[in-house]
């Protein structure tokens, strides 16, 4: 009888031990599974793991994807890749730079239209200044120049939507649109208290390059528009006209020029430097070596020749980069206002068949290793253009360009 009870609290203990070794190995799986990493509980996704060697933590990321599908009442009206697009675009602003962005399929898609020249819009160039979205130039005859858009316009407003937190890329997104079709920009000129809503109706836009002007005294004007394609070629025709009557006072106007082909800016600036000659340096940082553009030695003029270049803030980009090779070799005088400062180089990498990066990778040093994006360009001689100018249509910048010309300051 003693056996058979012992017998049978031996076995109720072997039964109970074997339980509560179960309930802790399910416990255990149970702990485990829940505390697994985050990356763990996420299913049905590629290319999870990093391919890159970092010490970041990547946990966090993947707690908070867990956390919207877990929680978002409407997680499942964005897809697994907008997420991922979504957070490829946040990582590329956490550069600061209003010139990387990140291209989904249909951004893609506007981008190389973009490059193809046919798209619809206002026809203005804007940038990011002082971490405002700011009207660079409106380019000539388009819906913006009629709309009297200026140069240093902050855009606060597009329709209904904040442009504080916009980048470049998405701010022209916005902008842009159907022909016939209208926009609202709420802009905040300098020197007025209170903004202003333009509105302003969408068309095509033809980018205008180059107009030419003998004056009454003997004074040849080339108005550049814009660094295009064909901008070399009708700028070695302008010069050709230049040429013939035997003028030696040259007046080349950048004002309102928000730049272009690098390649153009390089050909101008070859008419009036020696073969060799640095005109730009693009500067890589991170110890990689700096990428030299020399003049292609076109230079047909003498020290002769008496010229004066205008800039004012709506001078970016590859008017900069004439500008001031023209200014560092003191080849030219500048009349104006402080340029842009627009001088970072953009390189586009494909990322997926329809996705892309563009991505800041250099920026412009002027031959005397001046930044552009960080100083822009002070004029030799600093005229500014007061509401009072612009009211009675007189162009004070003008006026001392061709005062400089005919009556050129010895050295």
């Amino acid at each position: 009888m003693k056996e058979s009870i012992l017998e049978y609290f031996k076995t109720r203990r072997a039964a109970a031990t074997v339980l509560l070794v179960t309930l802790f190995f399910g416990l255990g799986i149970y702990i485990g599974f829940y505390n697994r990493p985050e990356i763990d509980k996420v299913v049905n996704i590629t290319g999870k793991e990093p391919a890159v060697v970092t010490g970041a933590d990547f946990s966090p990321f993947w707690k908070v994807w867990n956390n919207i599908n877990d929680r978002y009442p409407n997680a499942g009206k964005v897809t697994d890749q907008d997420r991922v697009y979504g957070a490829i675009s946040g990582m590329v602003g956490s550069l600061n730079d209003p010139y990387s962005v990140f291209f989904n399929p249909d951004d893609t898609k506007l981008f190389e239209s973009d490059i193809q020249g046919n798209f619809s819009g206002v026809g203005m160039e804007i940038g990011m200044k002082d971490k405002v979205l700011t009207v660079i130039a409106p380019l000539k005859d388009t819906p913006a120049y009629k709309a009297n858009i200026k140069s240093g316009d902050k855009i606060l407003k597009i329709d209904n939507t904040v442009t504080s937190d916009l980048s470049v890329d998405k701010a022209i997104k916005l902008i842009r649109g159907d022909i016939g079709t209208t926009v609202k920009l709420t802009i905040l000129r300098e020197g007025e208290q209170e903004p202003r809503e333009v509105k302003i109706v969408r068309d095509t836009i033809n980018i205008p390059t180059l107009d030419t002007e003998l004056r009454k005294d003997g004074i040849f004007v080339i108005k550049l528009y814009s660094f295009s394609e064909n901008s070399a070629e009708l700028f070695r025709n302008a010069l050709r006209e230049f040429s013939t009557p035997g003028s030696d006072r040259l007046l080349l106007d950048l004002r309102g020029n928000p730049g272009g082909y690098l390649d153009a800016a390089v050909s101008i600036s070859s008419w009036f430097l020696d073969g060799g000659k640095t005109v730009v340096t693009e500067d890589y940082g991170n110890n990689s070596k700096p990428k030299v553009y020399r003049s292609r030695g076109y230079n047909i003029f003498t020290d002769k020749l008496k010229f004066v270049i205008l800039i004012d803030g709506g001078s970016a980009s590859a008017s900069e980069i004439v500008a001031g090779a023209m200014q560092d070799y003191k080849k030219a005088l500048l009349v104006g206002e402080k340029s842009y400062g627009k001088g970072s180089v953009q390189e586009v990498v494909p990322i997926t068949s329809d996705t892309i990066l563009k991505i800041t990778v250099a920026k412009w040093l002027t031959p005397n290793g001046n930044s552009i994006s960080e100083k822009g360009l002070t004029p030799d001689y600093k005229v500014p253009v007061t509401k009072k100018d612009v009211n009675n249509k007189t162009d004070p910048q003008l006026n001392k360009a061709v005062e400089l010309l005919n009556n050129w300051p010895k050295k």
